[in-house]
């Protein structure tokens, strides 16, 4: 095997699959990447056993053949090489050779054949989505997705079609976030959940443009594919929140309020909250809703804070608490300079929504005050 190609096309390609290596293994196989030819396309492939990505490249192939490398070591090595033409030649010890300008790499490969292959997905329903929509999507609803995995349906995003819409649902058991859009067509109605890992590798992957990505079901497998990239991965198993049930549709108390102004206050009142001397132990903020006013304020042993919005409020005066982080996240993503934030009492779940038509929804679980 031979190979001629430039820096930045092999390190774009390595950067694409490095995320699906295999950190924790017993099998050393699954730290490598696959290294396979075709014509004059090299093709580059990671696998940890729950996600794998394919990237084919452009290159310059002299002698074709396949090998596999330590996926840490050769990209590492890639990545600090100048940044000019790279020779890669897999030589009669079966050594992987690296070799630019006046530096020369030499590292022990691996058999191969022994590369488990990546799953063969029959695809049920798949639908076409632009890859700046689907990078918006995720980035307004994965910081919702659970951590804990003692419910691992939580551990992913619910992706759900119903007629010409694309739902994508988090909820980590304190707070939910829902992001819809519009598709151009849809013949069947699906859902899946998708585990928030691999979510976040398609992020970095997909381009913010209006070029297309494909995204395909089977019973227990996804795959996203784009021209030149393709993403396996497993389906979370198990039963998702009923999410439309949860989500209040009435409310007693009403805010609309400018979205900045809000985001801003919280991240102050936050530095108050976050400086406990109590390492782990959290401290909420208080929320108080009065007539043409918002106070939020928070007291611990590291001092206190008050901040006071004026706002347009409508219904009953409301007290309550909340964790300032589950409100940063949600506003960080919202576009919109006003929003609403309704309120049924003071131990119900208070709901962002949009002030005119928009795409999203966040739910967020109060925290109970002492008196």
């Amino acid at each position: 095997m031979k190979i001629v190609c430039e820096k930045d096309k092999i390190l774009k390609a390595l950067n694409s699959v490095i995320k699906a290596v295999a950190s924790k293994t017993t099998m050393p196989i699954l730290e490598g990447i696959l290294i396979q030819t075709n014509d004059n396309e090299v093709k580059f492939t990671t696998y940890d056993l729950e996600i794998g990505i394919e990237y084919i490249m452009e290159a310059k192939v002299e002698q074709q053949g396949n090998t596999v490398v330590n996926a840490i070591m050769f990209s590492e090595i890639i990545r600090k090489l100048p940044d000019t033409e790279i020779n890669i030649t897999l030589n009669e010890n079966n050594l992987l050779v690296i070799e630019c300008e006046g530096s020369l790499y030499k590292l022990a490969t691996m058999n191969p054949d022994e590369f488990p292959e990546l799953p063969q997905i029959t695809i049920e329903n798949s639908i076409q989505i632009e890859q700046n929509t689907l990078k918006s999507m995720i980035r307004k609803t994965i910081f919702a997705v659970s951590i804990e995995e003692n419910r691992p349906i939580f551990t992913g995003c619910l992706f759900q079609t119903i007629g010409n819409t694309l739902n994508v649902v988090a909820v980590d058991g304190f707070r939910l976030a829902w992001n819809s859009t519009k598709l151009v067509n849809n013949k069947n109605d699906f859902s899946a959940v998708i585990p928030g890992k691999t979510l976040n590798e398609v992020n970095k992957i997909i381009l913010d443009s209006f070029d297309s990505i494909s995204i395909g079901v089977s019973k227990n497998q996804a795959l996203f594919e784009m021209d030149n990239c393709k993403i396996v991965t497993r389906l979370l198993d198990g039963e998702f929140l009923n999410y439309k049930n949860v989500i209040p549709e009435n409310w007693e108390t009403r805010i609309r309020i400018n979205k900045n102004n809000l985001q801003d206050c919280f991240e102050r009142i936050s530095l108050i909250s976050a400086s406990s001397t109590e390492k782990e132990k959290k401290y909420p903020v208080k929320v108080l809703i009065d007539i043409g006013k918002v106070t939020i304020s928070c007291t611990n042993q590291t001092g206190d804070a008050k901040e006071e919005l004026y706002t347009t409020t409508e219904g009953k005066n409301l007290e309550a608490g909340f964790n300032p982080k589950y409100f940063l996240d949600a506003l960080k993503v919202i576009e919109d300079e006003e929003i609403y934030v309704d309120f049924c009492s003071n131990i119900s779940p208070c709901v962002i929504r949009p002030v005119g038509e928009g795409d999203y929804t966040y739910m967020i679980l109060p925290i109970r005050l002492k008196d």
